[in-house]
């Protein structure tokens, strides 16, 4: 395993987005900047998608305007298409990253953006080629990597043959998603182990979500097979806009604490991201579904 991974927090985006009652710009900006204070080093903060698909995010343009991170802070954002490429751009200064997105199986993607897998890929490939030319370093996130709620089993080939379209264009990094959270810790194991054959030469990012409570097994086997990249939401905010039942991420914090705990370096400071968490429970007027957020930090001196 690793002795040390790196994680990028995606709760401004992936987590925030899921949420049905809106959240102040300015309890958004305050949330950020107290992630972007625990040490972490990554940090997805919003999506130009339009607003009336998701509202949530309407203040995407106002979120980066205001807030202040660290310069040694990646900001990366969710782009879905060439126009949320040129919202981005109009915000260069202040962007590093930015990310795509696409599902592996034709039914989820058809739901959740109503388009066909190639039809997706070919929008992505010019959105990928633009921002590479810009400077702008490019993920490629990949949704139902592990299953897909409509059409059960997902070929790995299907999906390693999607990323290698990605990585050609332009992605230096391919994040494999567990949308729904129907991956298993042997699935991800064999996965992973044979996804650096498939794409040598690029960062391999794992982003589980937590619905049957596989999450933290999930990132086991994942550390198991050579995974030194992830992805996770403070609190564990965030879901699947389809289907329903799909719930959050695995919490940032309960990620830290377990690597942590094995001796596994990430740079982040728990006690600040718990901080952060309970904030966001505040904020949200409801109880999230971290356990490190109940529980706290392992204490090993009672």
């Amino acid at each position: 395993m690793a002795g040390a991974v790196k994680i990028r927090e995606v709760g401004p985006r992936d987590g925030f987005q899921n949420e049905p009652e809106r959240i102040a710009t300015s309890d958004k900006v305050r949330l950020i900047e107290m992630l972007a204070a625990t040490g972490v080093r990554r940090m997805e903060l919003t999506s130009f998608v339009r607003a009336d698909v998701i509202p949530q995010l309407a203040d995407a343009e106002e979120v980066l305007e205001h807030v202040r991170v660290p310069d040694e802070v990646s900001v990366s954002v969710l782009v879905p298409n060439e126009r949320g490429l040129e919202t981005a751009l109009r915000h260069r200064e202040k962007i590093d990253e930015i990310s795509v997105f696409l599902s592996a199986s034709e039914s989820h993607n058809r739901h959740n953006v109503n388009r066909s897998v190639e039809e997706s890929l070919t929008g992505l490939e010019t959105v990928l080629g633009r921002s590479t030319a810009e400077g702008l370093r490019c993920e490629g996130v990949i949704s139902t990597s592990f299953g897909c709620p409509y059409e059960g089993d997902v070929d790995p080939a299907r999906v390693f043959e999607i990323a290698a379209r990605l990585r050609d264009a332009g992605a230096s990094e391919i994040a494999f998603g567990d949308t729904t959270g129907m991956a298993n810790p042997a699935q991800v194991r064999g996965f992973f182990r044979r996804a650096p054959e498939e794409l040598p030469g690029v960062e391999l990012t794992a982003h589980f979500h937590n619905t049957r409570g596989q999450g933290l097994a999930n990132v086991l086997a994942a550390l198991d097979a050579g995974v030194a990249s992830f992805e996770s939401s403070f609190g564990e905010l965030g879901g699947c806009p389809v289907p329903p039942g799909a719930t959050g991420n695995i919490a940032t914090e309960d990620l830290v604490s377990m690597l942590h705990e094995m001796g596994i370096e990430t740079g982040i400071d728990l006690e600040k991201l718990i901080g952060a968490a309970r904030a966001a429970q505040e904020v949200l007027g409801r109880p999230l579904g971290s356990h490190t957020i109940v529980a706290g930090p392992v204490d090993h001196h009672r």
